[in-house]
């Protein structure tokens, strides 16, 4: 299954309310009271000072979610750009920071839902444990069966709360006295130092704006849009709390505010008797669904970030496995509900703890995020944000600093919890996911590509700390062939197959149907019985051919927005040897895979093979060969089918001069094992000697060419356009190559 992208239907209101109504439940509707016992009034100078961290932190996602809209996620590009040992750190940091805000959204859920309804206490759990316990199940339960979040909904539930919000803020401020602002004390009694310590136990308040970037997908214009959504949202929620709270300390002196619904104590006060008690539970209603929108939206989040880490294989896939009937990462889910239900009934007497906790775990994340930042902008040159943050390199290396910083303020049981989590996240990288996992970061490629002009120590951390993959790609050779069109299909299948059967090894064919991006997945896989009418008959027709050879095979069909790039993850994910497909969306220009394939990814998934569909014929082969970093795929692919289907080859090398020709191709042949092969050497024209070559041939298969990307648009560059012209059909093979910027551009 793949992951699901939705049209772009969210406008900037849309996003907006995503952001502020994952924010402002919380915040506002239970921390108030605890946070006053610790800074005193100087509270609301707490919840701003977290707003100006959030609004930093948030130029910075702002940009890497215009540079990568369909990633999504703080996991994603701390992976990509650090390397898989921050990967795990963030991808599992932020797996726990949202289960310990779960559970900090469930208690608030609980302590409302106490002001409504009895409940009992039950062995060693309080009522406000008991409730919150449920209300955590039913979350759990909400979204194995598969919640749906959409921008209209989100709105309707935002709109609803500002007017609750609109409704206490007009009384109460009718209702405001300065002197039970300031108290005896003043403003800040308990010292002006308190402002951070308050600072760090709020800040769980603002983790929301994040999870814009995670549909920034979606977003109409995301360039535009999704920078005005996430600093907007915080900018919006930081003037509404720092509103909201001088309120209700101006109408609740500080020390009696309510530590469990600061906000229906404050309703109480400032409404007159006849109508208090129809705004309190005005006010306890808009509590329990603000928190409760924000306790479904974070385990939403993790099932999300535990997907993703499952692909990358930072953690097992299993995780993954699609309930059959609900379509939900229904394993993921329920693990996560497990670890939630732990924290409300081990941690939910002391909400403190679990605001601290999440706010930790996702200061870390943060920190890292800005540090992919400015690795994206100097190790990567096909990064290119729509969005770029002010002030480069000022700002990210600001937001690592505040991130970090507030770290000391939020206590030693709390930070010693998390820091464990983060041991633990090291430890997992080490024991399972370096065994596991094959990408590098671009900080380790751009470390190890330099051995020789950084220091040594450097280069040694980077190397040991590498991904080694050794258990990422299956014990059994395997080739993935991408499927399309049913005619083309027998050729693909028994060129992979013929591949596989000489390895011993397996056949995966998949068959990825492209969505339209102004079709959700969602009104597509409505379609899915008439899709699968096709999609089965085609892989029923791969399964047949492949069986027809004696081979393994197994059959995937796949939704996505992505086309070739979804092909592309889906032989990273198998592990796959070599993927085989058609011409199809592709073409042969310059002699390698261009355009479509190769420039769409820093690197090939594996070696690939582009077959131009014109039929699968191996009985006759050419192979023209220069030498070079493909040519020694497309020399062991004319050798497997050499032994496995007794193909005569034919091998070609244009030289300058006879005598240097006969020397190259000998050595050539001997070194790459090819014998009992025909050895043609011609001078002249490339072009013209291969295309007098090819005549008679059944298959030409060509090693795809060094050339850089300049070098084939200047003059002087080899074209090879004969191989668009040749009535033989053509096999290009193109085998993974890191390649500098400098050989991007000049090859």
């Amino acid at each position: 299954m793949s992951d699901e992208e939705l049209a772009k239907d969210l406008g900037l209101l849309s996003a907006l309310t995503i952001g502020i109504g994952t924010m402002i439940g919380a915040g506002i509707f239970v921390l108030p009271g605890v946070a006053a016992r610790t800074a005193g009034p100087v509270v609301v100078a707490s919840f701003v000072v977290g707003g100006l961290i959030a609004l930093v932190n948030a130029l910075s996602v702002s940009e890497l979610g215009t540079a990568m809209p369909k990633a999504g996620g703080g996991y994603y590009y701390v992976n990509r750009a650090l390397g898989p040992l921050f990967g795990s750190i963030a991808g599992l940091g932020d797996w726990m920071g949202l289960a310990f805000a779960s559970a900090f959204y469930s208690i608030g859920f609980g302590q409302y839902l106490a002001t409504l309804v009895s409940m009992p206490d039950v062995l060693f759990l309080t009522d406000v444990q008991v409730g919150a316990l449920v209300a955590g199940a039913i979350f759990v339960g909400v979204n194995f069966i598969g919640a749906k979040e959409t921008g209209g909904v989100q709105t309707v539930i935002v709109t609803i709360l500002l007017a609750i919000l609109a409704l206490f803020a007009i009384q109460g401020w009718l209702s405001f006295d300065l002197a039970t602002l300031l108290g005896d004390g003043g403003v800040a009694p308990l010292g002006y130092g308190a402002i951070l310590p308050g600072t760090a136990l709020v800040f769980v308040s603002f983790l929301g704006y994040a999870k814009i970037a995670t549909v920034a997908e979606e977003l109409k214009n995301p360039g535009r849009n999704l920078p005005l959504a996430i600093v907007g949202s915080v900018v919006i929620v930081t003037v509404l709390y720092s509103i909201l709270v001088s309120i209700m300390l101006g109408v609740v002196p500080w020390p009696d505010l309510s530590q469990s619904a600061p906000l229906t104590q404050a309703t109480l006060v400032a409404f007159p008797g006849g109508f208090a008690g129809i705004a309190v539970t005005i006010v306890t209603l808009g509590a329990l669904l603000a928190t409760a929108s924000s306790a479904n939206a974070s385990i939403l989040a993790s099932a999300r970030i535990n997907f993703a880490m499952g692909r990358d294989r930072i953690v097992t896939n299993w995780l993954n496995e699609i309930h059959p009937t609900y379509a939900t990462p229904y394993r993921s889910i329920l693990v996560t509900g497990a670890v939630i239900i732990v924290f409300i009934a081990a941690l939910g007497r002391d909400i403190e703890v679990l605001a601290k906790a999440a706010t930790v775990l996702h200061l870390v994340v943060y920190a890292l995020m800005n540090a992919a930042l400015i690795v994206f902008r100097e190790t990567d040159p096909e990064y290119d944000p729509a969005f770029t943050v002010p002030l480069y390199p000022i700002t990210p290396i600001v937001g690592i600093a505040l991130s970090l910083g507030l770290l000391g303020f939020v206590g030693g049981d709390e930070l010693l919890l998390s820091g464990l989590f983060v041991v633990g996240a090291v430890v997992w990288y080490v024991v399972y996911a370096r065994k596991n996992t094959t990408e590098q970061g671009l900080l380790g490629r751009y470390i190890l590509d330099r051995d020789g002009d950084l220091p040594p120590a450097v280069v040694g951390a980077a190397a040991t700390v590498a991904p080694d993959g050794s258990g990422y790609a299956s014990d059994t050779p395997s080739t993935m062939v991408a499927l399309s069109n049913p005619r083309t299909e027998r050729a693909l299948v028994t060129l992979g197959a013929t591949l596989a059967k000489h390895d011993g090894g397996r056949l995966v064919a998949t068959h990825v149907i492209q969505v339209p991006d102004q079709t959700s997945l969602e009104a597509a896989a409505a379609q899915r019985d008439r899709i699968s009418t096709t999609s089965n008959q085609l892989m029923a027709d791969a399964r047949r051919d492949a069986e027809e050879l004696d081979v393994p095979v197994e059959t995937r069909t796949i939704l996505s927005h992505e086309g070739l790039r979804e092909v592309f993850n889906l032989a990273r994910e198998a592990g796959v040897d070599r993927l085989v497909m058609g011409h199809s969306g592709t073409k042969l220009h310059g002699g390698r895979v261009e355009g479509a394939l190769d420039e769409l990814t820093h690197d090939l998934p594996c070696d690939v093979l582009v077959l131009d569909e014109r039929g699968f014929d191996a009985s006759d082969v050419l192979l023209p060969t220069a030498g070079g970093h493909s040519s020694d795929l497309s020399a062991s692919v004319a050798k497997a089918l050499q032994e496995t289907t007794g193909a005569r080859i034919s091998v070609l090398h244009v030289a300058d001069t006879v005598t240097e020709g006969r020397e190259f191709i000998e050595q050539w042949a001997a070194e790459h094992q090819l014998d009992d092969v025909e050895l043609l050497v011609e001078t002249g024209d490339v072009e013209t000697a291969i295309g007098d070559a090819a005549a008679g041939k059944s298959l030409v298969i060509v090693g795809a060419t060094e050339r850089g990307l300049v070098s084939r648009i200047v003059g002087g560059s080899l074209k090879l356009s004969v191989l668009d012209d040749l009535e033989t059909t053509v096999l290009l093979a193109e085998r993974p190559h890191p390649r500098s910027i400098r050989e991007r551009l000049f090859g």
